[in-house]
């Protein structure tokens, strides 16, 4: 067992957890916040994207001790149903989403993305920059349309 202390989504947690814990089973299993999805288990989807420490991870393939005294936020800490994240109403504006599973890696990466660029992002950098992420439902031309739309705003705020 290790000893944890992990913000997430602002919130404190000091924890003992088994040394081969994933970051994405602690946030799903031990705090109930299940909008972290488990994918492939391989880091090649990118269901499980997290921001740590204000970088995307994908969350299956990092030890929740590596954790140990960041700060993570989850898709649960972005946006409430009531008052969304300017990407998620992107999203939802764009017909981004179909089935959804992939939703909370591809919003959670692209804020990333936007957040460390240091100019607006063209539609082939969007692109390249959701490379690690897979949706099967969309065709990716919406999502694109998304994150197009919500760096509009963003940048702007």
């Amino acid at each position: 067992m290790v000893d944890i202390t992990i913000t997430v989504n602002g919130a404190e947690h000091s924890l003992s957890v088994p040394d081969n814990t994933l970051l994405s089973d602690l946030l799903r299993d031990t705090l109930q916040l299940t909008g972290t999805h488990i994918g492939c288990d391989t880091s090649q989807c990118g269901s499980c994207t997290v921001e740590l420490n204000g970088r995307a991870v994908k969350s299956c393939t990092l030890l929740a001790a590596q954790a140990n005294d960041s700060s993570v936020t989850t898709i649960e800490g972005i946006g409430t149903p009531d008052d969304l994240h300017p990407m998620q109403a992107a999203f939802r504006e764009n017909h981004a989403l179909q089935c959804g599973f992939c939703t909370p890696g591809m919003i959670m990466t692209a804020i990333s993305m936007i957040n460390e660029a240091s100019e607006t992002l063209t539609a082939d950098e969007i692109r390249a920059g959701l490379e690690g992420n897979y949706c099967r439902c969309t065709g990716y031309q919406n999502i694109v349309n998304a994150v197009l739309a919500a760096q509009t705003q963003l940048r702007s705020a």
